[in-house]
């Protein structure tokens, strides 16, 4: 049976995209130390990220821009981002998982049994690692964004509504990359 493990990582922040990850976990060559992403260092996550792209028997990661996020809102990003994942490994690695299980209370609509798992990334590993790809994943995209708009602190906050972030915000105003629907976002507007 190939159960294949979804999580998203970038509901919360304020700029940059929601990404998601797809994982099918091979038995027989388990990865130590997988967890909720959340609860790892950043160099424990980036360790992680290669050796399950390498174990894994396959694997998808796919994203929705912060313009997707303002149109359609933040869950229905999340769910495409997580259909896109499954089509991105579906498409690489040529596989059906027999059961998707995603963490959270909601199911992307794709055509496979599928089964949504509260707190999934602590209590299924093929989430866990979806949850650590997704998170490398949008990370590597804030820290390309901070070379892109230096002044704004994207590598440092990744994009939470940090006071620092905030106060960049107040000052600055907005970049493309921020996400239009978001309460911060939107008050900075009213004043623009």
């Amino acid at each position: 049976m190939l159960i294949c493990g979804v999580d998203e990582a970038g509901r919360g922040p304020l700029a940059g995209s929601v990404y998601a990850a797809a994982v099918i976990l091979d038995i027989n060559n388990p990865i130590e130390g997988l967890a909720d992403s959340k609860k790892l260092s950043e160099k424990k996550r980036d360790i992680l990220s290669v050796e399950i792209k390498q174990k894994a028997l396959a694997w998808g990661i796919a994203k929705c821009s912060a313009q997707e996020i303002d149109e359609i809102n933040i869950l229905q990003a999340s769910l495409l981002a997580m259909k896109r994942a499954i089509e991105v490994m579906q498409a690489h690695f040529n596989v059906v998982p027999s059961l998707v299980q995603v963490d959270g209370n909601k199911c992307p609509k794709i055509s496979f049994p599928c089964e949504a798992i509260v707190k999934g990334d602590s209590k299924v590993q093929a989430i866990s690692a979806a949850s650590i790809l997704a998170k490398v994943a949008r990370d590597a995209e804030l820290y390309e964004l901070d070379k892109i708009y230096p002044q704004y602190g994207f590598a440092k906050h990744k994009g939470y509504p940090s006071p620092s972030h905030l106060l960049v915000l107040q000052t600055l105003g907005i970049c493309p990359q921020h996400r239009l629907s978001y309460a911060p976002v939107k008050a900075i507007l009213k004043f623009d």
